[in-house]
């Protein structure tokens, strides 16, 4: 009975447009809300109850971070969005986690889309949607469950370092994208070590039954990483031609400067979908070889063995007037005959370099 199909697209056909539906599957997940909101020489760091301690942030003259983990708590960020004046398709697409990295642009915010990705405790890879809402004095971001990649530019706010504090909210997207795209690279470092260790054991010899899945495995994972991070390169070119007041232009440089890691990201990921095709076609070979080796010592033994078996054949003939039936050393002759074909096919395929 055939496996049946089981389909990636979470999004339920025919339903309304602007839907605020949560398609993932941490549904327990807690609501948890952290703000910093800072000027050059102040920073006020702290864990919100409720989403409308979030409404005061919206018109203030300092920097804001918000952070909202937690997407299944649909409501909630309903009544965020009424207040921050966000459209309900901006909504319905920071819940949805199957969306392709994007940018989008309103009158008075911008909205992306960017992955996370990371590795968790058992070594598999995860990709998790981050959105971001950028305003004049404020960044939204949506996370679907806590833990991320920002812990860098939390410290960078407290302790100020560098010019975070002293810079806009455009500078402020600009870290928190720069510090995802950082990630990017440990990544990559991990997927490069397989593939090298892979293509390590295949030049051994030290392959198992195993090893096909697993190269299809890092095949797959790789493929799951290009879907994640190609976009983003659409998504800061648009940044980079962007006319809309919200990003200054002296940011667009930074912008730019993660659009140049980025293509060596990418380039790092095309070469390592390269050599992973090349590391099944090699270890295909191998298998070949492997089989060939066999055959060859198959059919060498069938090749020794078939004079033997011939001599044997003729003697074991039941006919009285067989010569050599009679003959007092007939046994012996016969084995010694057996014995000088068997060393001289032996020598003959020495010569020959086929042992």
């Amino acid at each position: 009975m055939p496996q049946k199909r089981v389909y990636r697209s979470k999004k339920k056909l025919g339903q309304v447009p602007g839907s605020v539906i949560y398609t993932g599957e941490k549904v327990k997940n807690k609501l948890f809300l952290e703000a910093f909101d800072f000027t050059k020489d102040n920073c006020t760091e702290s864990q919100l109850e409720s989403v409308e301690n979030v409404f005061n942030f919206k018109d203030t003259p300092t920097v804001s971070w918000i952070n909202i983990n937690g997407l299944n708590h649909v409501k909630q960020i309903e009544k965020l969005g009424q207040h921050y004046n966000i459209h309900p398709l901006v909504l319905e697409d920071i819940v949805n986690i199957a969306q392709r990295p994007k940018i989008d642009e309103y009158d008075d915010y911008l909205f992306l889309v960017i992955k996370m990705l990371y590795y968790n405790d058992d070594k598999n890879i995860v990709s998790e949607q981050v959105s971001f809402v950028l305003g004049k004095n404020y960044v939204l971001s949506f996370q679907e469950s806590e833990g991320d990649v920002f812990d860098t530019v939390r410290d960078r706010i407290r302790l100020a370092k560098g010019r975070i504090r002293s810079m806009s909210a455009d500078y402020l997207l600009y870290t928190l994208i720069d510090a995802t795209v950082d990630h990017y690279f440990s990544v990559i470092d991990i997927l490069g070590d397989k593939v090298e260790d892979f293509e390590t054991a295949i030049f051994s010899n030290k392959v198992d039954d195993d090893t096909s899945k697993n190269i299809q495995d890092l095949k797959r994972e790789i493929l799951r990483v290009r879907r994640a991070i190609f976009p983003l390169r659409e998504v800061l070119n648009r940044i980079e031609k962007n006319d809309n007041n919200l990003i200054q232009q002296k940011t667009i440089t930074y912008y730019r400067d993660i659009y140049d890691h980025l293509v060596q990201v990418t380039e790092n990921i095309d070469i390592y979908r390269e050599m992973i095709w090349s590391l099944m076609d090699m270890y295909m070979t191998s298998i070949s070889n492997k089989m060939n080796e066999v055959m060859k010592v198959l059919t060498i033994m069938a090749s020794i063995f078939i004079p033997l078996t011939f001599i044997a054949g003729i003697y074991g003939m039941n006919f009285q007037n067989m010569p050599e039936l009679q003959y007092k050393y007939g046994y012996f002759v016969a084995w010694g005959v057996m014995i000088l074909i068997f060393l001289g096919m032996l020598y003959y395929f020495r010569k020959k370099k086929w042992l």
